[in-house]
């Protein structure tokens, strides 16, 4: 039997469970009795509720309650000082708290009936009156109310070097432009919902949309005055989140609430216009000035950012760093600045910061590679660092250069005619661009937890997530290698706050942070195995040590002599050993801190533009990553896979239209929100570079969720420049902007 391991295609283990409807998630959960929850939205963006008329709903048959800020129970701790795991600086937002309107869609009462039918139409009963106040909801217009927040979500600005002013001004080649990007919204397949069971023993059990059970059980804890002992948050599978399911939306606490009051399960699910109310990738407004020498060489780099938040949070993003994580420059400047709008407060979208910098950044450099009349490969070696400018320290590992190479060489970028609208194929201008990625490679700390039964099958367990992203199956990978079994002998269970603690699944930390525990966790399992194994009759391994054994095809052997072998399986049954397990904590390795990690890619495009219509095709795409050590190229090839298609809807066709008139998203559903389908999307190729890192963690990866999408629309928007000759800095690029 030849025993699984990692760095081999694998298929998802819970591949089946999803083809088949095995797999449930949050709002398939039920129980009997369930009384089912519909949230009614407030029609303006700001003031107040006069009047809330309750009874036509009240009188509909099967409606139990509508909860509003007039009845809601007295029992919910609405505490400005609370903060959850994802909170930026601020005062969250309360659910029905008093009849101020902050934000259009706001929910200002959940109806809550014995069928969803009931429900949906009594939330259409439900007539409210108010008080409107004035709104402002435009970035642009709202640009000299600007302010420098008192504290950051993400780190500040880096510190400034040199001076940039006279550096910019005696500069040979030069770029100063302003790139906005809009508002976006993560529109996963799932909508956001919590069912809450109430159980007669004052516990719960619920049932949630989340990004990291840990941070919902924190949030109904200290909300509610319930110690997390009598909270159980479960979250198996979740559809799609992409930043929106890392802080607990408003429909978890309207279930809690109901079902602590009704003493009753509720399940309470958003729409998807109503999903539109919460949280979104800020709109973006950046302003660049970046100057080179004759031969290329950056001189002066100034970064000014003004970014959308809410008026009752301070949101920010990592948005400043990346030029000092790619490029040498001794003359640079930053500045973030915030601009309040009555929105809610944006939230963590896929690459949440990079995705925005490294589209301004990288189309500057685009710019400066022309007017410096030099190659933008060129130019981006030619600035090349071997150490992060923002911390001073060297990079746990960089193979970019091998990036550029390898990415480079499988495009044909050595065919390219660098003269704009040069290049054609009938009726089509074709156009190839290129751009930098990174992602900063983090580790957190996890506990994990493995028990070996005498059966030979292994349990691993922490209370992590998988937001699609492949956990499941990498984990049983990592843990199947550990002890030399075969994947169907693996089962890694997740999802539950029962479980050992994991930090919420984001900034591609997951492989990282769990798979480190997990291999820690399977270690230790090994550890007692080989001690029990020493005490057997006639044992090869009365003194061998753990770096002397190896686990493979469900024996422990001696590497010296592998015919030397007990299995698993027997050693336990010698030792009457029911089973063995371990928990363990892994922290990030010790002398982490002394280099920056960080994941890099180099993203080659070609587009076709209709000369006539102005219609684009991003016809090819080859992106080369590095990503460290490669666990399941399978999932890790889908990663990026996304992350592309991602950057193509970022650069081409991705916005939250917003009405300032009402200060409201207006294309609030699938079918005017544009996002890439199947026709959109063409020829992608992942080249994933070798890359060796013994520094960034016990196993030697890197994420991937966020370096597939961070260059992309960059790429893409160069790529437009060298097909048509016009330059378009306001994303998305649309027809009738190239027209």
């Amino acid at each position: 039997m030849k025993t699984e391991r990692t760095g081999r295609e694998t298929n998802r283990v819970d591949g089946r469970a999803k083809v088949t409807g095995e797999a449930k998630y949050a709002a398939e959960f039920t129980t009997p009795g369930l009384l089912h929850g519909v949230v009614v939205s407030a029609e303006i963006a700001r003031g107040k509720v006069t009047k809330l008329d309750i009874s036509e709903a009240m009188q509909l048959e099967g409606v139990v309650q509508v909860f509003t800020h007039e009845n809601r129970p007295q029992t919910a701790w609405f505490d400005k000082s609370y903060q959850d795991d994802d909170s930026p600086p601020g005062s969250p937002f309360r659910p029905l708290y008093d009849n101020e309107i902050q934000f259009s869609q706001q929910p200002i009462a959940l109806v809550v009936a014995e069928t969803f039918e009931a429900a949906r139409y009594g939330a259409l009963l439900v007539k409210a009156e108010y008080e409107e106040a004035p709104q402002s909801t435009d970035l642009h217009a709202n640009r000299e109310q600007a302010f420098v927040p008192d504290k950051y979500k993400s780190q500040p600005p880096p510190e400034e070097r040199g001076n940039v002013e006279a550096a910019f001004a005696g500069a040979a080649a030069k770029v100063d432009e302003e790139y906005f990007h809009p508002s976006e919204h993560h529109n996963p397949m799932e909508m956001h919902a919590s069912v809450a069971i109430w159980e007669e023993d004052g516990t719960l059990t619920v049932y949630d949309k989340i990004q990291g059970v840990m941070n919902s059980r924190k949030y109904i804890s200290q909300i509610f005055g319930l110690s997390e002992q009598e909270v159980r948050v479960v979250s198996p599978f979740v559809g799609g989140a992409f930043g929106s399911g890392l802080r607990p939306q408003y429909q978890l606490f309207l279930a809690v609430m109901a079902a602590l009051e009704l003493k009753r399960p509720v399940k309470v699910m958003l729409t998807r216009q109503q999903m539109f109310s919460f949280g979104h990738r800020p709109a973006t407004i950046q302003h660049l000035q970046v100057g080179a020498s004759t031969d290329g060489t950056l001189e002066a780099f100034r970064h000014e950012v003004y970014g959308e938040t809410s008026r009752f949070e301070d949101y920010a993003e990592n948005v400043l760093v990346w030029q000092n994580v790619l490029y040498r420059c001794a003359n640079v400047a930053y500045a973030y600045k915030l601009i309040g709008l009555d929105v809610y407060t944006p939230l963590d979208m896929r690459a949440p910061g990079g995705a925005t910098g490294m589209f301004a950044l990288e189309t500057a450099l685009d710019e400066l590679a022309l007017a410096a009349g030099i190659d933008p490969v060129a130019l981006r070696l030619q600035n090349y660092t071997e150490k992060d400018q923002n911390t001073n320290k060297p990079f746990s590992s960089k193979e970019l250069r091998a990036c550029y190479r390898q990415g480079a060489a499988k495009f044909g970028w050595e065919k390219r005619n660098p003269a704009p609208r040069s290049m054609r194929e009938g009726h089509d201008l074709v156009g190839w661009g290129m751009a930098t990625g990174a992602w900063e490679a983090k580790q957190k700390e996890v506990s994990a937890k493995a028990l070996l039964s005498v059966d030979g099958k292994l349990t691993v367990s922490s209370a992590t997530a998988d937001i699609g992203t492949g956990t499941y199956t990498v984990m049983t990978q990592l843990a199947a290698e550990a002890l030399g079994l075969p994947l169907a002998d693996v089962n890694f269970k997740l999802g539950d706050s029962f479980l050992p603690e994991a930090p919420l699944e984001g900034g591609s930390s997951t492989v990282s942070s769990v798979g480190s525990a997990v291999k820690m966790a399977c270690a230790a399992v090994g550890e007692k195995l080989l001690k029990y194994s020493r005490k057997l009759e006639n044992s090869p391994f009365a003194t061998a040590s753990l770096d002397e054994v190896l686990f493979e095809d469900r024996q422990l052997k001696l590497k010296s002599d592998p015919s030397k072998a007990f299995a698993i399986t027997e050693i336990m049954r010698q030792r009457e050993l029911p089973f063995i397990e371990e928990e363990v904590t892994s922290k990030p390795v010790s002398g982490q801190e002394e280099y920056s990690p960080y994941a890099h890619s180099a993203v080659f495009v070609e587009v076709k533009v209709d000369e006539d219509l102005g219609t684009i095709k991003v016809t090819r795409v080859v992106s080369a990553v590095a990503g460290g050590r490669i666990i399941n190229p399978k999932t890790a090839r889908s990663q990026i896979l996304g992350g592309v298609v991602w950057g193509i809807g970022m650069a081409l066709e991705e916005e939250s239209f917003m009405d300032a008139n009402v200060g409201r998203f207006i294309n609030h559903d699938l079918a005017e929100y544009h996002v890439p389908v199947n026709a959109d999307i063409h020829d992608i190729e992942v080249i994933f570079v070798e890359e060796q890192d013994e520094h960034v963690n016990r196993i030697g990866a890197k994420g991937l969720g966020e370096i597939g999408v961070v260059g992309v629309a960059a790429a893409i928007s160069n790529a437009v420049y060298h097909a048509t000759g016009k330059r378009i800095r306001s994303l998305p690029i649309t027809l009738d902007k190239l027209l």
